[in-house]
């Protein structure tokens, strides 16, 4: 457990790189007075913005939820929390968020105003979910009327000419529009969840089975054989970066 006063210093120096635009620089001054005091709540709050304003959707999103687990009676916890969401499209939760800081702290203009525009945000989202689906359908239906027009124009003979068929070869292209634009929004929306997903660990832990000999037989990373030492996962990263910059 680090001073009080290294604490302070090393979150001046992250709210200093805030100001100057250098979020993830900010991220390790907070990262290292969170080492040193853990159970600081608005270290973790400062650093969800750093994240966020670094596009770590899911550390940021990570950070905000220990805020509001070590103080949940703070509401700019769950103002991160909202932001987050927010800045990920996930306008429902971003709302809940928003709505449950602003029982803590009523008639703030800044959550107050934050609600109101994620909540318009919502609205417009799943007007454009009802919506884009039958417009894709609507230029579907016209480009399906242009081609039986133009069989009758450029065609001698044209292949077009029962109505029934007409009317199939119009619905079948407007039910193909309508089927590509409500993929397209399901694509989106996909795309846009995605944002919170856990980035890839490159070092995964390595597994060891009960019973392995090599694992029985060697002591806990105090012994090694030969050239076929084994490294930690915080060893394999620090050898890794160390590697790069040689």
């Amino acid at each position: 457990m680090g001073t009080s006063e290294q604490v302070q210093e090393l979150k001046e120096q992250g709210n200093k790189c805030m100001k100057e635009g250098k979020a993830m620089e900010a991220v390790f001054h907070y990262s290292h007075a969170i080492k040193l005091d853990p159970k600081n709540y608005s270290l973790y709050s400062n650093r969800s913005l750093a994240f966020l304003k670094s596009q770590q959707y899911y550390y940021a999103l990570e950070d905000a939820k220990e805020t509001i687990r070590l103080k949940p009676d703070w509401p700019k916890g769950y103002f991160r929390k909202g932001e987050v969401e927010a800045a990920t499209y996930n306008y429902t939760d971003a709302v809940l968020s928003y709505t449950l800081a602003l029982r803590l702290l009523p008639e703030d203009p800044t959550l107050a105003a934050a609600l109101e525009r994620t909540t318009r945000e919502r609205a417009r989202n799943m007007k454009a979910d009802a919506q884009i689906p039958w417009l894709g359908a609507g230029v579907g239906l016209i480009l399906g009327v242009m081609i039986v027009i133009a069989d009758h124009v450029v065609a001698d003979k044209p292949m077009l000419s029962h109505p029934v068929l007409m009317a199939l070869i119009t619905i079948t292209i407007a039910m193909v529009g309508y089927c590509v634009a409500r993929g397209y929004r399901y694509y989106m929306s996909c795309q846009q969840q995605g944002l919170l997903d856990p980035p890839i660990d490159l070092f995964p832990d390595e597994e060891q089975e009960e019973g392995d000999p090599e694992t029985n037989n060697s002591s806990s990373g105090s012994k090694s054989t030969g050239n076929h030492q084994r490294y930690t996962k915080a060893q394999a990263r620090f050898r890794f970066k160390k590697g790069k910059k040689s």
